[in-house]
């Protein structure tokens, strides 16, 4: 027998640090959290010892193949009872695959369960009823069981007695198995109801078998692998009853089978506090790390600054060894960078404000030359528009006043414009990323678009920022010589260049800051968007040239050293995976 119990605690340390993963569901709990892979390898590990029977300590008086006569006596008479169909063709050669102990049973699923597939009326919307028709029957769904939990206790519809005929009934006790798309997963009944063809109901004879160890059992990566071998194949995979009837099952004595229960559900409400402790204890981790960022962020001065940035390089390897952390390293870095905290001041740097003189110079020489349509003044930047206060030579602009073009594309539909296999490229918003476009599934348009709407025509070094949906904000450059064209939902922004540091305004369109500010002003619709009226007032923190160039070199630096971070971590999470994969297997194989 594996000491389940000594293998968590002389190896807690692997259990918890190996790889995280985000999943619907913790363990057999119910609610959105986070999945920790070691502690789903020893739930694995779990179940599978229980099916070897490694798990619990077997009584030489008790005897499985004895109790198996009864219960396939029983089998039998439930399923001619009850009308159900039984293979035409037992196996007659049947193995698992593994040794179990002496005193436990090999046989076929259909010796010991009457097992069918479920049916629909149709068409299925008019059988259904209003839920509290007190002569309707609980519809049993899919979408009504949840991944990892044990019983179904409630249904969101009903049908009409009528409809019950053309489907089956489950009732409470009985297991159900789910057959198709996500196949494979048991359920046991609380209530009673009829289940469509995507659920099989698996009906034992009573008080002949643990229910609760059948569906220990088919959670077992042992009857994972046999379904998903049984299913492979087909177009779209599923498990039809005769493949489940043919299931090889290991069947310990009943009061074995007791046994095995009582442990796993003591080893698997371990794995659930183990859960909960770490989930916790990452939680209390991101709180602090935002803690100590945002000091850093906020210091009032210098020496403030240092005295925070102290107290996170102290404990550098302790703070960043999550992707949350790292990110949030990143976004600080980017916050530092566009509040002139990142690099120092040099006194002799030509102000910001000179370059605005000369960008708005430069603006109306090309309106002057009808280039570009003049703008309406905006008005001066108040106090409170400013989220935070500037170093000496800095200056805060609009947006429009650095720029010779703000405008956005639009729909080839609205156009009368066809999508062709050759042609303009068209860029959307699925094509802008964050720092650099995403060359996958590029369309085209005829290259008539181009003439409908010249405005939007793009020339390298052009911003691009997508104004609509969930990727709102996110700001890429145009760094292709190819001519191309946009949609509705992507920005097109043109600044005066020769002024400006295209990496630095990039890095400020990047920042949080930044899509604070979008989010602020967005249009209050049921999609978030943003107008071009808004982006043209954003008002943007402009350093002197010289101290841009210093500002991109060192977040430029610092970016590869966080890239650099985040490699080891992943290299080092892939290690933790796979140390609970070798603990997983040597427990196995040493069992």
């Amino acid at each position: 027998m594996t000491d389940v119990k000594q293998l968590i605690t002389e190896h807690l340390d692997i259990w918890l640090t190996a790889e995280t993963e985000k999943k619907s569901g913790r363990g057999r709990s119910s609610g959105a959290s986070s999945s920790i892979y070691g502690v789903q390898k020893l739930r694995e590990l779990i179940l599978e010892l229980a099916v070897l029977g490694k798990l619990t300590t077997q009584d030489p008086n008790e005897d499985a193949h004895q109790e198996f006569v009864e219960l396939y006596k029983d089998a039998i008479k439930l399923q001619k009872q009850q009308n159900f169909k039984t293979l035409d063709n037992k196996p007659t050669n049947i193995e698992l695959g593994f040794e179990i102990p002496k005193n436990w049973h090999i046989c076929v699923f259909d010796e010991i369960a009457a097992i069918a597939r479920g049916g629909s009326p149709r068409p299925i919307k008019s059988f259904l009823t209003d839920e509290n028709d007190p002569d309707g029957v609980n519809w049993i769904k899919i979408g009504d069981s949840e991944r990892g939990t044990i019983y179904i206790n409630s249904t969101s519809e009903k049908i009409k007695a009528a409809g019950v005929s053309s489907s089956r009934m489950v009732y409470p006790d009985d297991l159900i198995l789910s057959n198709s798309m996500s196949f494979g997963y048991p359920y046991i009944m609380n209530i009673e109801g009829c289940i469509h063809d995507g659920w099989l109901v698996i009906r034992t004879p009573k008080d002949k078998i643990n229910k609760l160890f059948l569906y220990y059992l088919l959670r077992s990566p042992y009857a994972r692998k046999q379904f998903t071998k049984a299913a492979a194949g087909a177009v779209v995979q599923n498990l039809n009853a005769d493949k489940v009837k043919e299931l090889v099952l290991p069947l310990p004595p009943l009061k074995e089978q007791q046994r095995i229960v009582a442990k796993v559900d003591e080893l698997m409400q371990l794995c659930d506090q183990l859960e909960q402790q770490q989930n916790l204890s990452t939680e209390a981790h991101e709180q602090l790390v935002d803690v100590l960022l945002n000091a850093l962020t906020n210091s009032a001065n210098a020496d403030e600054f240092q005295q925070n940035w102290q107290r996170i390089s102290a404990n550098f390897d302790l703070l960043f060894t999550t992707d949350y952390s790292i990110e949030q390293l990143k976004q600080t870095v980017l916050q530092l960078a566009v509040m002139g905290k990142l690099v120092k001041q040099d006194p002799s740097d030509e102000p910001a404000s000179e370059l605005l003189k000369q960008i708005a110079e430069e603006k109306a020489k090309l309106v002057k030359e009808g280039k570009i349509k003049k703008s309406k003044p905006l008005p001066e930047i108040t106090d409170d528009e400013k989220p935070f206060e500037l170093p000496s030579g800095w200056a805060w602009t609009p947006l429009e006043n650095i720029s010779s073009l703000i405008t956005k594309g639009s729909s080839p539909k609205w156009q009368g414009v066809n999508y062709v296999n050759e042609g303009i490229l068209f860029i959307t918003s699925e094509n802008v990323g964050s720092y650099s476009l995403i060359l996958d599934n590029l369309k085209y348009v005829e290259e008539k678009f181009n003439q409908i709407e010249p405005r939007s025509i793009l020339e390298k070094n052009d911003f691009l920022m997508n104004i609509v949906g969930g990727s709102i904000g996110r700001t890429a450059i145009y760094d292709l010589d190819e001519v191309s064209n946009i949609n509705q939902a992507v920005c097109l922004i043109r600044l005066f260049l020769e002024y400006l540091d295209k990496e630095f305004i990039l890095h400020f369109f990047n920042s949080q800051i930044c899509k604070y500010y979008m989010f602020d002003k967005q249009v209050d619709n049921a999609r978030p968007n943003l107008s071009m009226g808004n982006i043209a007032k954003f008002i943007i923190p402009i350093p002197p040239m010289l101290e841009q160039k210093r500002i991109v070199g060192k977040v430029n630096q610092l970016f590869s050293i966080i890239d650099q971070l985040r490699v080891l971590q992943a290299k080092a999470r892939q290690t933790q995976l796979h140390l609970a994969d070798v603990l997983v297997a040597n427990a196995v194989e040493g069992a």
